[in-house]
């Protein structure tokens, strides 16, 4: 019975990665979809560098290259795919006043509308206009690398000499920041020199953070967890900030 046990346990697990794999490849596929779209069709990545980035992230999540290669064609209307995705920020207001921006690819904008305000309204938030947040953002390169092989101070020059504005020493490496229109000679230029990326990506910054004390911070943590778990969210963006004893204290499971 032991045994039964054991093995209905992998089982139920092994369904449970499944099924999150399968979501997660299927917001990539989207992505992917909607790049080919914006780039007018065009399927070459060195040239649609929306599309070279969303391959990119489905690379990082480990997407096979079948399902790549067929959301590539679905975009570019080769093969039939029959839905129709339209992409959408949504904006509002979590609990202490933090700005959310909720980037959403979806097939039925009604429906996402009603779902997304229903989130932000479990969660101690409300969703708002089209541009009431936004302009607390701004569109950044980030591009992520290893430490290894490299001081701070050597990547640091390395950066800023290809144009990059900010080299940010995170825990599991570095962070470089750049203008969106130079992170791809910024990306090419660190891969000359060797270092090793993890991923690069256009994404959305805060200008300003907001510090969260620990009841908004549980319930910030709360939202933006439902929001990165919907089905049609592609990013979610926010500016809050955590420190780390409170950020220990929610992790730990503590009142």
């Amino acid at each position: 019975m032991a045994g039964h046990s054991h093995w209905a346990g992998i089982k139920h697990k092994k369904g449970a990665l499944d099924k999150k794999r399968g979501k997660l490849f299927s917001k990539l596929a989207k992505a992917i979809i909607i790049a080919v779209k914006d780039g007018g069709g065009s399927t070459d990545l060195s040239s649609n560098l929306k599309l070279r980035y969303a391959v990119d992230r489905a690379k990082e999540g480990n997407m096979p290259k079948n399902n790549i290669e067929r959301a590539i064609k679905r975009g570019a209307g080769v093969v039939a795919g029959g839905t129709v995705f339209s992409e959408i920020m949504y904006e509002g207001y979590g609990p202490g006043g933090v700005a959310v921006m909720v980037e959403v690819i979806t097939d039925n904008r009604n429906r996402s509308a009603f779902e997304i305000r229903k989130i932000f309204e479990n969660n101690g938030g409300k969703l708002g206009e089209s541009g009431c947040v936004a302009y607390m953002f701004d569109k950044k390169g980030v591009i992520s690398v290893e430490e290894k092989g490299f001081s701070e101070d050597e990547l640091m020059e390395i950066a800023l000499e290809a144009g990059a504005d900010d080299v940010v020493h995170e825990e599991d490496g570095y962070e470089i920041v750049t203008d969106p229109g130079s992170l791809k000679d910024v990306k090419e230029t660190l891969e000359a020199k060797e270092v090793k990326i993890v991923l690069a990506e256009v994404t959305t910054v805060p200008s300003n953070k907001i510090d969260l004390d620990e009841q908004n911070a549980r319930q910030v943590l709360g939202l933006v967890s439902e929001l990165e778990n919907y089905d049609d969210a592609d990013n979610v963006y926010s500016n809050f900030e955590i420190s780390d004893d409170i950020m220990d204290k929610i992790s730990s499971g503590s009142e």
